[in-house]
């Protein structure tokens, strides 16, 4: 039993020993391990030195190599992308075949758009192989742009009449016709594309616009234009022109409420500031005919000076007036309208002096004045010519402030320039425009006046027809003047005339003078006493007069009967107004009645009241004088 358990310790002992020696073993190839990791690690702590001095440019190279790689792969994509275009170049071309009416406006712009920045794109990136690509497109585009182009001129000329009857519309003062909604909104459309996508410097939209609409206008306002000039043809030459007998006003009334209508049209279809471009373009062409017509309206009026200037007032209102109201409703024209009206304004002006001096020619160039004193027919025609120059007083208003107060006369010098188109303040006709007419029809007047006296004094004999034919002048110029829309404008300002009425009072009297002069008597104060004053004592007057002085009476009353008859035969025999007889009858009764009345009294019994001698008492001749009226 002892020795088996003996035994057995043994075993475990020899058992542990062997164990401890392997435990040994590993641990002596254990540390022969670690001696030679401590050798690499030290090795490897020297290469990691070396690798790290290394490694420093290495990765700043690597990140430009990386940077490269994404700018690599950023040009694919670029050119992955510029491929497109080229790709789907088929389909935009197919689009543009069909046009904008097939293919849909929006989607036929859509396919420009979208070709224009792929052009863009291709340019930018200047690759060669795209060259080809890029010239197809900019066909594609080209034909895209003219067909385009060609769309909004078909459906314009669709939508635009040859012309329209401008009278139904100006007569019912109805507004001019302008394109449909629905045309504007696709002709907007079209222009709206075009003006932001065309290199040119001019939208060629507009001159397409302005041939259309312009001829249409022109077409429609030309019998207008013809009807303006042969309205100014008169039957009678010597017909002084009357104010709305020519078609001129009709014409400017058509003509703005179309260009109004149109300017509408050009508002809704283009973009502010093609407004007035289109506008001036479009209306060029029936404003090239307006001016025409001017210039043979103005030849017309040139050739009838004397009885048309009163057209050449009212085209320069009518004119003025549509200048006006089209540059307050589209601020545009005015220039080109003031241009074609010129020519006719200028004849106008011209016309003031030219009216007087063509007064002294008619007056001069008469070769008869009648022997009766009667008024010749130049006065009255004068006088119509300045009550009808009433009617245009605004313009001539105008022309006279623009020439100066006296402008008119020969010689004279204007004081104020206006070669534009007046203006509505330029027509305001109140104190000074007023003013000036008034003298020049006070101008008028005097020219006319004088003409006359130089003629009277060269055709008539004896200052008395001269006195009638004067106051007969002076007597109906006042009349035509209180009979019309000249008086409140004459009124206060007619001195003139009464220098001439004087003067022929002077003129006619002066034949009284004469009468008178046998009315006077002599008294030789030294061999008689002198009979008081206003004696009615004519025998003791007589009794007291020697046998000469008796004679010297009964040849006095003798020769005043013959001159007094006489007197009064040319006063009759005269041709006069009314007014004008009754006032040298007034005149004539003033003067020598007191006379003869005086002298009869003294002297009547020089024949006993057997009328040998003395004719008249003093109720004869107060009869013949009341007769004279």
């Amino acid at each position: 039993m002892a020795v088996g358990l003996a035994n057995g310790r043994h075993a475990a002992d020899e058992e542990a020993r062997a164990e401890v020696d392997v435990l040994n073993s590993r641990l002596e190839k254990t540390n022969q391990l670690t001696k030679k990791i401590q050798a690499c690690l030290g090795r490897l702590e020297a290469t990691g030195k070396s690798v790290q001095d290394v490694s420093g440019p290495l990765t700043g190279e690597t990140k430009r190599l990386q940077t490269l790689g994404n700018n690599i792969e950023a040009v694919i994509a670029a050119i992955e992308r510029l491929r497109q275009p080229a790709d789907s170049k088929s389909d935009e071309e197919a689009i543009i075949r069909q046009g904008p009416e097939k293919a849909g406006l929006s989607n036929y712009l859509n396919s420009i758009k979208r070709l224009n920045m792929a052009l863009t794109d291709m340019k930018t990136s200047n690759l060669r192989a795209n060259q080809q690509t890029m010239t197809d497109l900019q066909r594609l585009i080209k034909s895209g742009n003219t067909q385009l182009e060609n769309s909004f001129d078909k459906m314009l000329r669709a939508e635009t009449p040859r012309s329209i009857e401008p009278l139904h519309y100006t007569t019912k003062n109805t507004p001019f016709p302008v394109l449909s909604q629905d045309k504007i909104s696709y002709l907007s459309l079209m222009n709206s594309y075009v003006s932001s996508n065309s290199t040119l410097s001019e939208n060629p939209l507009i001159k397409i616009f302005a041939d259309v609409r312009g001829q249409y206008l022109s077409q429609t306002l030309v019998n207008l234009a013809y009807a303006s000039v042969n309205t100014a043809k008169k039957k009678s030459p010597d017909a002084i022109y009357r104010a709305g007998t020519n078609g001129i006003g009709m014409y400017a009334q058509a003509m703005e409420g179309l260009f109004i209508a149109e300017y509408e049209n050009i508002c809704n279809i283009f973009m502010r500031q093609d407004w007035g471009p289109a506008f001036q373009l479009t209306c060029q062409a029936p404003l090239a005919e307006l001016a025409r017509t001017i210039r043979e309206l103005n030849n017309h009026i040139k050739a009838h000076l004397s009885t048309d200037c009163f057209l050449a007032y009212e085209v320069t209102e009518i004119m003025s007036n549509l200048s006006n109201n089209i540059e307050q409703r589209t601020g545009e024209l005015k220039s080109t309208l003031a241009a074609a009206l010129k020519p006719v304004r200028e004849t106008g002006k011209i016309s003031l002096a030219e009216l007087l001096e063509d007064t002294k020619r008619k007056v001069g160039a008469m070769q008869a004045l009648p022997s009766d004193g009667s008024p010749v027919p130049i006065v009255s025609e004068t006088m119509q010519r300045l009550q009808t120059m009433v009617e245009f007083l605004r313009p001539i208003s105008s022309m006279m402030i623009s020439i100066g107060d006296g402008g008119w006369r020969s010689g004279a010098t204007t004081t104020t320039s206006v070669d534009g188109i007046p203006s509505l303040a330029s027509f305001d006709i109140g104190a000074d425009g007023k003013e000036i007419f008034a003298h020049y029809c006070s101008d008028t007047i005097d020219t006319l006046m004088s003409a006359l006296e130089q003629k009277a004094r060269v055709l008539l004999k004896g200052k008395s027809v001269w006195g009638v034919f004067l106051a007969n002048s002076i007597t109906i110029i006042e009349r035509m003047i209180r009979e019309s829309e000249l008086r409140p404008l004459m009124e206060g300002k007619l001195g003139a005339s009464e220098v001439w009425r004087k003067k022929a009072k002077v003129f006619y009297t002066e034949a009284c003078k004469d009468v008178s002069m046998h009315l006077f008597d002599v008294i030789h104060t030294n061999r008689t006493q002198r009979p008081p004053s206003g004696s009615s004592e004519s025998a003791s007057i007589l009794k007291g007069l020697s046998s000469k002085d008796k004679d010297s009476i009964k040849a006095k009353f003798q020769v005043f009967n013959t001159s007094f008859d006489d007197l009064v035969a040319k006063h009759k025999m005269y041709s006069m107004e009314r007014e004008v007889r009754q006032m040298f009858a007034k005149d004539m009764q003033q003067m020598l009645e007191p006379l003869y009345n005086r002298f009869w009294d003294r002297y009547h019994e020089i024949d006993k009241g057997k009328g040998k001698y003395v004719k008249y008492d003093k109720s004869s001749i107060s009869a013949v004088f009341l007769s004279l009226y």
